[in-house]
């Protein structure tokens, strides 16, 4: 025990060390009234988005349109300036788009004089061309080859122009399928087990399909069952090529089979948009801070007959639009930023991350000075209080340590980090991930599965997603993380660009 005669001096000590350490980070805090003022404007703005004058804000229709018109009008009211850099379109980044639904197909396969149509409950043609037809076979100088379990690399060259037929052997199909395409074959015919993995095709292919026109493949594949495969060659035949195919030494053989081949598709060409603004920063070529969402959703999703059709889409993803235009306006009236912060509202998400692919491939600012990028989506399930998931982590070891920290100062706790991993690659940060530009998604909407999973069951892409089922506490908390990294990240000072930005 210390003597009480040497505690004052004690104090003394202590209170002199106590003055020469570090300060830990303070917590940010946020008065209570400055948090329901921020609630109010990213409810006004949600509402705005999930109404049903903009009809669930598909593309390529009147409510997307309005859309992206609405997200324009809104960027100015908040104080950003055009980031497409040119000067000809002021928030605008057009992304051309094709739909393409499934239309007509007939497959039709014979033996010395005899043809057999094949029926509708065995083939399945697709196709994303108007019509496409293909022949092949004896008398038509087109060869038909079967190539087994392989991909036909093997012929190189030679498989230009000639129909390929293929066994089915599931979760290779499509690369197969691909490469065979790749090699300039006129056709694909794959040979599925039974008329249930048909049907598994079917469900896949005869939806409308929404795509980049950039990314337009020029092919036709078409689907047969074994059984009728085998009708028309003879089982013993068509046994014996299998058995052969299912061996090492298999080579592809040019097979004895007359192939004809059609499909018809309805096709819709059209622009969607786009919509980027920025806050330029006070010390030009010190890199870019890109913040995202995806303002598209599915349009009319319920069932036929359904009261309510239309998949408002609230938290997803009105939610990411509106704490965009809340940071954008808290960033643009703060202290002055050192480096370029954009907002970009990307369009056809939902279909496979369409928009921010177009944007990856003709950036208006070079994606190597983009020194990291928040993606705001599902942004108001989460109550107050809640983990933060953490898409994203592991792929960029500086902005890792920088949300980490950031999360210690806003005393918020990492949330289940394998869900949040789960979404890597379901979300528009995925494609600036694979183009070598850090991203992450921060969302308490991704941080537990008791928050996730009845948002996903009872609303996610259901009409049930509206504005009156979203949770606004963990949004305002995760607004305010955001805030505190964005303004973190872009200061060179504070973070410097881990490669120097290009002009």
């Amino acid at each position: 025990m210390i003597p009480s005669r040497w505690l004052p001096l004690l104090a003394l000590l202590l209170g002199s060390l106590a003055a020469c350490a570090p300060a830990p980070p303070p917590t940010v805090s946020v008065p209570v009234d400055d948090r329901a003022e921020i609630a109010a404007r990213l409810e006004a703005d949600i509402a705005a988005l999930a109404s049903d004058a903009l009809a669930g804000r598909k593309p390529g229709t009147q409510g997307g349109r309005d859309t992206y018109a609405w997200i324009e009008q809104r960027m100015g009211e908040v104080g950003l300036v055009s980031g497409t850099n040119d000067p000809g379109s002021y928030w605008r980044l057009p992304v051309d788009l094709l739909g393409v639904e499934p239309e007509s197909a007939e497959l039709v396969l014979g033996q010395g004089r005899r043809r057999v149509v094949v029926p509708a409950s065995d083939a399945a043609v697709f196709t994303p061309r108007r019509r496409a037809l293909a022949f092949g076979g004896p008398g038509t100088g087109v060869p038909v080859v079967f190539v087994g379990y392989g991909d036909g690399s093997v012929l190189g060259d030679a498989l230009a122009g000639a129909v390929a037929v293929m066994l089915a052997d599931p979760g290779r199909d499509t690369a197969r399928r691909d490469a065979l395409f790749h090699q300039r074959a006129t056709a694909v015919l794959t040979v599925v087990p039974d008329s249930e993995a048909l049907a598994a095709v079917r469900a896949a292919a005869e939806r409308p399909r929404l795509q980049l026109v950039s990314e337009e493949e020029d092919n036709l594949a078409a689907y047969i069952t074994d059984k009728a495969c085998a009708e028309v060659i003879g089982a013993r035949r068509w046994a014996s090529w299998k058995a052969e195919a299912a061996t090492q030494a298999f080579a592809p053989i040019e097979l004895n089979l007359s192939v004809s081949i059609e499909a018809t598709s309805d096709r819709r060409e059209f622009a969607s948009q786009n919509i980027i603004g920025m806050i330029p920063g006070s010390v030009p070529g010190s890199g870019a801070v890109l913040v995202l969402g995806h303002w598209d959703h599915l349009g009319e999703c319920g069932p036929q007959g359904a009261v309510d059709r239309i998949c408002n889409g609230a938290a997803d993803n009105a939610s990411g639009i509106a704490m965009m235009l809340e940071l954008a306006r808290r960033l643009k009236g703060g202290a002055p930023l050192a480096r370029d912060v954009y907002f970009l509202a990307t369009t056809a998400e939902e279909p496979g991350l369409l928009g921010i692919r177009a944007f990856v491939k003709d950036p208006p600012l070079p994606l190597t000075g983009i020194v990291a990028a928040f993606n705001l989506d599902m942004m108001a399930v989460a109550p107050a209080g809640s983990p933060v998931g953490f898409i994203g982590r592991g792929k960029d070891e500086m902005l890792d340590a920088a949300v980490l920290a950031a999360l210690r100062r806003h005393d918020r706790a990492l949330g289940d980090q394998n869900l949040a991993d789960s979404f890597l690659m379901r979300q528009d940060g995925w494609a600036l991930v694979q183009a070598d530009v850090p991203a992450v998604l921060l969302s308490s909407t991704y941080g537990s599965r008791p928050i996730l999973d009845p948002f996903i069951a009872a609303r996610y892409h259901q009409p049930s997603d509206e504005v009156s089922g979203m949770e606004l506490g963990g949004a305002v908390e995760d607004l305010l993380l955001h805030e505190d990294l964005i303004r973190e990240i872009a200061d060179p000072a504070r973070y410097p660009a881990s490669t120097p930005p290009r002009p």
